[in-house]
């Protein structure tokens, strides 16, 4: 496991999504009802910026055509997209977010 510091838990509230670097990957940190999710910043139909989208629920929406992901698991939920997107195992330690940017999975 190899994590990587990349956010202060006071930087992202819950129901916000914030982009942050994990290495050379951008990731969407997402918090989910006061649970944090780390996911590719890149939509799978376009290349749209998920980490700029609307965080409803536990979707992410892709701000450029709407298509909606399971923002803890990656999972593509609606068109236009049709790939799924990598998640990553986060942990926080008092006020410290990690990445393992090394054990993105795809769901």
């Amino acid at each position: 496991m190899s994590l990587e510091r990349v956010a202060s838990l006071s930087d992202v509230p819950a129901g916000e999504v914030r982009v942050v670097m994990c290495g050379d990957r951008s990731l969407a940190l997402c918090n989910v009802d006061g649970a944090l999710y780390a996911i590719d910043n890149i939509c799978t139909h376009d290349g749209g910026p998920l980490g700029e989208g609307r965080l409803r629920g536990d979707r992410i929406l892709c701000p450029r055509h709407g298509a909606a992901f399971d923002a803890r698991t990656g999972r593509v939920l609606t068109l236009p997209a049709v790939k799924s997107v990598r998640s990553y195992p986060v942990t926080v330690d008092g006020d410290d977010v990690s990445v393992d940017g090394e054990a993105g999975q795809l769901p």
